[in-house]
């Protein structure tokens, strides 16, 4: 994978060293959760993989920029460049704090403001996820077991599985009649939650997953996958989603029905 084959090899590394952490504390008797300025919580675990991954980075790509979740900006040691990794320690935390699976680590390669490579690792499902720009998207246990995904060919919204991560949000986002009338219209409707909801986009298990905000550490790894498996990812008004805004994505052949299903 030319261009970013070290790049994405590094980023199993990073995995594979949140995996053994994040993994080790899942469940733990004596797993210690605070909660952060926003009423979200926060584990030891979140703490111990972010801090592991920029000790990483920082060997390894000294001129990368860092962001992450719990322990903000860091620019590059070797000054201001291009390149910024962003990372989610572990997505789907009250998951995690619960004992539910459905947790992963994200870990995303920007140049500029564009993701071009994303891995998401979920080791309690036993599955990982990544894609670089121009390359396709891949799933499997591991870098040397994997297959090529790819998104749905479904073309009707009556055909349609439509995922969300909860209806709270779109409330708050004075769009909950919007995406109840989506979901009743789709043949299916769920609520996945987090980034799994795109994994199975991704893979074509489902045609749309619509979340009203993300931060850029919860969609960035997501935005290529999503994309080289031949999907479509915007925001609400049809640009690239951004920090802070809302995210759908579809499997393409439905995203402007999706849109304007939202937009009402």
């Amino acid at each position: 994978m030319a261009g970013y084959a070290d790049d994405l090899s590094l980023a199993h590394l990073l995995a594979d060293t949140a995996d053994s952490i994040s993994m080790g504390r899942f469940r733990a008797l004596d797993l210690r959760v605070e909660s952060k300025p926003d009423l979200t919580p926060v584990s030891d675990a979140d703490t111990a993989v972010e801090q592991a991954i920029r000790s990483t980075l920082a060997r390894a790509r000294p001129r990368d920029g860092v962001l992450g979740e719990e322990f903000g900006a860091t620019q590059a040691a070797a000054g201001p460049g291009t390149r910024r990794w962003v990372i989610d320690p572990i997505d789907g935390t009250k998951n995690f704090v619960r004992g539910v699976p459905i947790w992963g680590t994200l870990i995303a390669l920007l140049e500029g403001d564009t993701p071009v490579a994303g891995l998401v690792s979920a080791p309690a499902l036993g599955r990982r996820w990544w894609a670089a720009r121009g390359h396709g998207a891949y799933a499997g246990k591991h870098q040397h077991a994997a297959t090529r995904i790819q998104v749905s060919g479904v073309g009707r919204v009556a055909d349609a599985s439509v995922c969300y991560a909860s209806l709270e949000g779109w409330q708050q986002a004075g769009r909950l009649q919007q995406i109840v009338d989506l979901s009743l219209a789709a043949w299916r409707s769920r609520a996945y939650g987090d980034f799994y909801g795109y994994m199975l986009l991704a893979e074509g298990a489902l045609e749309t997953m619509v979340e009203p905000e993300l931060s850029l550490w919860d969609m960035a790894a997501l935005i290529p996958i999503v994309q080289e498996a031949g999907g479509t990812i915007t925001d609400l008004s049809g640009r690239p989603p951004a920090d802070k805004s809302s995210v759908i994505a579809t499997n393409g052949l439905l995203h402007e029905k999706v849109l304007t299903a939202l937009s009402r």
